[in-house]
């Protein structure tokens, strides 16, 4: 999954991406509220971050332009000031959620998984592809009801192709969700996953398509 922070703290948005980054999503970061609400509108995110004291545009703008543009991707408010006007404010623009600086980072990550698992429950949490089984609310995957043990990221490239289990997904759409926008490292580190996940899962459980991408078909 890909989350996006919009906060123009540096330090602060640095020790988050590195903590997010390290329980397996794939994370941006901008600085200023103008490029953030570009860059959540251009791209494909599951969940944003947003701090509500911005340079260029505060982030009850932000929040409102997107809810207005129809996108509802779930967002998480930081904000360093303190009273229900803020957060009535804040969730009447249209935010899921509603954190006070300083926070915990367990906090926050909690916050982060309940807002995905609640999307999640909108959509189809549970995954079910032949003999495989793939929670993305627990992020645990099963195969033949045994329980693969799998890297973040591995599981990441995995729940991408489940999430268009039978369609050709391509290495760049997979590096769209898996990695941040600034990885300017080889496609083929997309290969090195497959070959890891194709060892735990089964060689048959996902099938090269020659130039196009890959196809997750059944855990044989």
């Amino acid at each position: 999954m890909r989350l996006l922070i919009v906060e123009d703290e540096k330090r602060l948005a640095r020790s988050l991406a590195q903590g997010l980054t390290a329980e397996g999503y794939a994370v941006d970061v901008v600085h200023d509220g103008l490029e953030g609400l570009h860059q959540a509108s251009e791209g494909a995110y599951d969940l944003i971050v947003l701090d509500i004291m911005l340079p260029g545009m505060n982030g009850y703008r932000v929040c409102g332009a997107l809810r207005a543009a129809g996108n509802d991707v779930p967002i998480l408010m930081l904000t360093a000031k303190d009273g229900e006007y803020d957060e009535a404010e804040g969730l009447d623009t249209g935010a899921d959620d509603y954190l006070t600086k300083p926070f915990s980072y367990v906090v926050l990550v909690a916050r982060v998984k309940a807002l995905l698992r609640r999307r999640g429950k909108a959509a189809q949490p549970v995954l079910r592809v032949g003999s495989l089984t793939i929670d993305q609310g627990t992020r645990k995957v099963e195969r033949d009801g045994a329980e693969v043990t799998l890297t973040a990221k591995e599981f990441a490239v995995l729940e991408q192709l489940a999430l268009r289990a039978g369609d050709v997904v391509s290495k760049a759409e997979i590096l769209e969700h898996v990695w941040d926008f600034a990885y300017e490292g080889d496609l083929n580190i997309i290969e090195v996953y497959v070959s890891a996940l194709r060892r735990k899962l089964g060689a048959g459980a996902i099938v090269t398509v020659r130039g196009a991408g890959y196809r997750l078909v059944a855990g044989e």
